[in-house]
């Protein structure tokens, strides 16, 4: 059950496409949207102002902030506008500071978090790795989240990374009971190198989704996930990838979390992370 969504406002590319997402999924819920913005004035970016004479240094930061202002409040504007349009319950949470702390402290209580592909809080002028901050907010147990592309698509094939860890598992049955896309079809794949195995796996984890009304099918693809899962989605022109990791497995870069990593920077995919 939904009943509380989080959506970063970020005023980049990907934001339109994470309001629009954060409204098909209230609508079908009956679901409030939170929309949080970030402020962080110790993240602007200093690329260049130290070729800028002394005096004037503050003045381009000044104008860089105003930059991001603007651009967050034009996020807000959009998502109010299109939650009164649609008669979405919604409300505005203006954060100022550690971008990190205050998504944690807002998603304690929200079910789910949608966010820009690459982009959770990174302005056009931004320090920092928005891959690293998803790593910590993952570490952190903000899950699950939906990291969505630039162009919206609708959600008719899901395709499901399963490895049979505890973990994979948990993201495959939290994707299947939130009932985000009920009418999806699924697809779960596993990299298993072998077949029995493998096999063994992908019929109890399409038993499980069948039993909870989704159409499923299976896929056995011995090799390296890192090189083979975004082919894969895309030969089968999914729409959506589910995929999940433990707080330690994301924080050391082990497979699964390498696995992670590279999708996340690779993708034209939107993302289901648990």
């Amino acid at each position: 059950m939904i009943k509380r969504i989080l959506v970063g406002l970020a005023g980049t590319p990907y934001t339109p496409m994470a309001i629009r997402r954060a409204l098909t999924l209230a609508q079908a819920h009956d679901a409030e949207v939170t929309g949080v913005t970030i402020l962080d004035r110790g993240r602007v970016r200093c690329e260049g102002i130290g070729l800028v004479k002394a005096p004037n240094r503050e003045s381009v930061r000044a104008e860089r902030m105003e930059i991001a202002r603007s651009q967050i409040q034009q996020s807000v504007y959009d998502l109010e506008t299109a939650c009164r349009s649609a008669s979405i319950r919604c409300r505005v949470v203006e954060e100022t500071g550690d971008a990190f702390t205050a998504l944690v402290d807002q998603a304690r209580y929200h079910d789910v978090m949608v966010f820009g592909l690459r982009s959770v809080f990174e302005y056009d002028f931004l320090a920092g790795d928005p891959e690293s901050l998803l790593t910590r907010l993952v570490g952190a147990g903000v899950r699950p989240l939906i990291a969505v592309s630039e162009d919206y698509r609708g959600i008719s094939r899901v395709l499901i990374a399963y490895s049979g860890s505890m973990e994979s598992a948990k993201a495959m049955k939290r994707f299947v009971q939130m009932g985000l896309c009920p009418a999806a079809e699924l697809k779960i794949m596993t990299f298993h190198p072998s077949y029995e195995e493998a096999h063994a796996l992908l019929v109890s984890a399409e038993e499980y989704c069948r039993e909870h009304g989704f159409t499923v099918c299976h896929e056995s693809n011995p090799g390296d996930p890192r090189a083979l899962l975004l082919t894969a989605a895309t030969l089968w022109s999914a729409d959506m990838i589910v995929m999940g990791s433990s707080a330690r497995s994301v924080l050391i870069r082990n497979v699964l979390g390498d696995t992670i990593q590279k999708t996340l920077r690779n993708t034209t995919i939107p993302l289901f992370l648990a």
